[in-house]
């Protein structure tokens, strides 16, 4: 038995209890999985068009609202700009930061930063990914870095952790290693690299200082560092991903060599040829008198020639 009362409903027990429940608590459980705000606000209805209806082409207009409106502005600018990536709008999310980052506060500027790092490297603009890298290390060398705390807390596939400030040096050193490398500016790809491993190595960035060597023909060098991420010396290999990358390069490395050791064996072959035919052009001419390696019938002409000359 249940009699409701406004926006109350009571409900009778087993036992003769009574117990309260609002009537908007499927509401709220329907927020909750969804992870969407319960308020009818414009940032509300995008992350409701965005999560639930998944209709991404209205949930940018709504967020686009939401920053006219000042509703939660952070919040709304970094979730239309990931929207805009996923539909290949990479260009557009970069230009809507750029324009409206100022009305978002101090403590949204990194995450815009990183996002607009994820951007500028999906749309191939590597001088714009390298400074904004620099000027994250500038600003981590100043101490102004994670709003001068010494850790934050990041977030990654739904989980909440912790980083420290010498994590993310590491982090940034490698992104920007890996910058240098789609420049095919090795030599500064390897001396960030080697500064990211530094202060924090792990698997990945030695595979790609690994790779960074082997572009640079350096392959003994190379084959130390991944003979390492093979063995399991550094953090990260837990899903064995790294090991296998690092097995691929070893191979890599070894047709590299092989290659280089069947050009090296043509260009002998060619030079032995070569000076071979050379000493029996000599040997010939000592043999057999030179002679006109012009046809017999021109041999005739020169000959006529010559006794209409006397």
């Amino acid at each position: 038995m249940e009699s409701g009362l406004s926006g109350v409903g009571i409900e009778i027990g087993v036992g003769g209890g009574v117990s309260q429940r609002r009537r908007g608590d499927k509401k709220d459980l329907f927020h909750v999985i969804h992870k969407v705000p319960s308020s009818d606000s414009p940032y509300g209805r995008a992350k409701h068009l965005q999560l639930v209806e998944k209709d991404s082409d209205a949930s940018i207009v709504w967020f686009w609202k939401a920053i006219n409106a000042g509703d939660r502005v952070d919040s709304a600018l970094k979730d239309m700009a990931v929207v805009m990536k996923q539909q290949d709008r990479a260009e557009e999310a970069i230009e809507a930061i750029k324009s409206f980052r100022h009305l978002c506060s101090k403590q949204a500027q990194e995450s815009l930063d990183n996002l607009l790092i994820d951007l500028y490297k999906k749309c191939g603009n590597i001088e714009e990914q390298i400074e904004l890298l620099k000027q994250k290390l500038r600003l981590i060398y100043m101490g102004e870095a994670f709003n001068g705390k010494t850790t934050k807390t990041a977030r990654s596939h739904g989980k909440k952790f912790q980083v420290s400030i010498k994590q993310e040096t590491s982090r940034i050193l490698g992104n920007l290693g890996w910058a240098y490398m789609q420049q095919n500016n090795y030599n500064a790809a390897e001396i960030v690299y080697r500064k990211a491993q530094a202060i924090e190595p792990d698997a990945n960035k030695a595979c790609n200082l690994g790779l960074c060597l082997i572009k640079q023909g350096r392959y003994d060098d190379a084959r130390y560092i991944l003979d390492d991420v093979f063995n399991q010396s550094f953090l990260g290999n837990d899903d064995g991903r790294s090991a296998q990358r690092a097995q691929t390069l070893i191979q890599e490395i070894e047709s590299r060599k092989l290659l280089s050791e069947l050009n090296l064996n043509m260009n002998m072959n060619i030079n032995i040829n070569e000076e071979f035919m050379n000493r029996l052009d000599l040997v010939m001419s000592e043999w057999a008198p030179f002679r006109s390696k012009r046809l017999p019938i021109f041999e005739e002409i020169s000959s006529f020639r010559d006794q209409m000359a006397c």
